[in-house]
């Protein structure tokens, strides 16, 4: 017998189980979660004959639709399924009941990032339709001038992300409450990086980084004007030394030469509410960003 139902708290040793066989993460990086953004209705389980065998995590964001509004959205995170329970069809069952618990909430859309290409498949069996695109490409050290401008500063989850609002004000985006911000800030202090902003004679600007190895920093999102760029990647190798920095965003800009193809298939979403499903342009192009991957 299956039940998907939200979690309690005597839950957590299966879900950190689970977490961990599917994805590899260490103990640190799932105490993170734990620590700073999860709460028990926060995480979906289903359950056989009385045992977790399969989990979503969500957050609990906003898709902002400039000139129309925003609705509330759930982002899907972490959905693993037990090794030995998988091909049995369980993390369909387990979205198919996540569903009806978001619609028990008012939530009208559901997103998710799939982790690996060939999950983009899977979500769309399951309902999701391609929505958010995001842009990438690769600067080396030897390509930026010196010395550094000194534009970047740490900043706080709660400025990050109002700079984050104003830069993408224009654009159908996805918005994330502080508390999954400070998730994504702990993420990236893993990784001996940070969120930081700056002001550019081009205007403000943000960035998230977090580093992959001793070479390579992944800048998991760079906001800001048309012309801003210019003046803020000098300054990586001062808050984020590296061989190389691969860079994300939203635009189609100075860093997007030799544009990566496989973050251009990024992030899906699916409306719950068949009016909004019905009235809504799939040609409609949205970012996502942070995918706390």
């Amino acid at each position: 017998m299956f039940t998907v139902r939200p979690s309690v708290p005597e839950d957590i040793p299966a879900q950190r189980e689970l977490w961990k066989l599917a994805f590899g993460d260490s103990d640190q990086y799932i105490d993170n979660f734990y620590n700073t953004y999860y709460r028990p209705d926060r995480v979906v389980v289903l359950e056989e004959d009385g045992v977790v065998q399969s989990m979503t995590a969500w957050f609990d964001t906003a898709f902002v639709l400039p000139g129309q509004g925003e609705y509330r959205a759930a982002y899907l995170y972490a959905v693993a399924t037990h090794p030995d329970c998988r091909g049995r069809g369980l993390a369909g069952k387990l979205l198919s009941g996540a569903d009806e618990y978001f619609r028990s909430l008012a939530i009208p859309a559901v997103t998710t990032v799939p982790a690996e290409p060939s999950l983009h498949n899977f979500f769309g069996a399951n309902g999701f339709r391609e929505c958010f695109r995001i842009l990438g490409g690769s600067l080396w050290q030897e390509e930026i001038p010196l010395p550094p401008p000194n534009l970047l500063r740490p900043a706080s989850t709660e400025e990050y992300g109002q700079v984050r609002e104003t830069l993408l004000r224009d654009i159908p985006h996805i918005a994330y409450p502080e508390d999954a911000l400070t998730y994504q800030a702990g993420c990236c202090a893993l990784g001996d990086g940070g969120l930081f902003v700056g002001d550019t004679p081009a205007g403000p600007v943000c960035l998230c980084t977090e580093r992959a190895d001793d070479k390579l920093v992944i800048v998991k999102e760079c906001l800001g004007a048309s012309g801003t760029y210019r003046h803020v990647f000098p300054d990586l190798p001062r808050i984020a030394p590296a061989r190389r920095w691969e860079i994300r965003g939203p635009r189609s800009a100075e860093f997007c030469v030799g544009v990566n193809e496989n973050l251009g298939k990024f992030g899906m979403l699916k409306w719950l509410d068949p009016e909004l499903e019905k009235a809504w342009n799939w040609y409609t192009v949205g970012y996502l960003g942070l995918a706390f991957d």
